[in-house]
């Protein structure tokens, strides 16, 4: 097995490629620890020390060390942990096997404008986020204020802010009028 690992926009993030399907569907953010059980593959890399955060997606794994921790310490282990996740045969999750659209649910009057919304993030900005390791997904919309969970490389970038306001907002306020600006979100 040979897994490729890609830099991201943000230092503190790798993205690894492990050649597979990592999720059939969705993704899955663990963004912490807590709730890793649901997912042996991430459990394993939690184990690493100095290992902050983990992100699934399609193909990828990506992870986010802590602040004192360097890459060339960990990045051996992380590559180990994948490869003995995979050459284990146990399931990237447990129970309902894959990872979720992401999208918060939203009803009501501005059901329509939601759902384009939601429709610009599938086909226009989240391919492009997961080349960069990370998710864009829709948190909420109020008063013209769409709200933004940024997940995986796109947590704590230092460049996410000028993606959301240069591009991400731009793009929903050329298509979607009612769309005055784009903030983000906490966890």
């Amino acid at each position: 097995m040979f897994i490729q690992t890609e830099s991201t926009p943000n230092p503190a993030t790798l993205k690894f490629l492990p050649g597979q399907t990592v999720l059939d569907a969705g993704t899955a953010d663990f963004p912490t620890a807590d709730g890793a059980e649901v997912s042996p593959l991430v459990e394993r890399i939690f184990k690493v020390p100095g290992v902050a955060g983990v992100f699934l997606g399609n193909d990828f794994v990506t992870v986010t060390k802590g602040d004192s921790t360097e890459w060339d310490h960990i990045k051996p282990a992380i590559l180990g942990a994948i490869m003995e996740h995979y050459q284990s045969g146990q399931p990237v999750m447990i129970g309902e096997g894959g990872g979720a659209s992401g999208h918060a649910e939203h009803s009501g009057e501005d059901a329509e404008i939601v759902g384009q919304i939601k429709e610009l993030l599938d086909t226009r900005v989240r391919p492009a986020v997961a080349q960069d390791g990370g998710d864009i997904t829709f948190h909420g919309f109020e008063r013209g204020v769409v709200y933004l969970h940024m997940q995986g490389a796109c947590a704590g970038c230092p460049s996410s802010t000028i993606t959301l306001k240069m591009g991400i907002e731009n793009l929903l306020r050329h298509y979607i009028p009612e769309v005055t600006e784009v903030r983000p979100v906490g966890v």
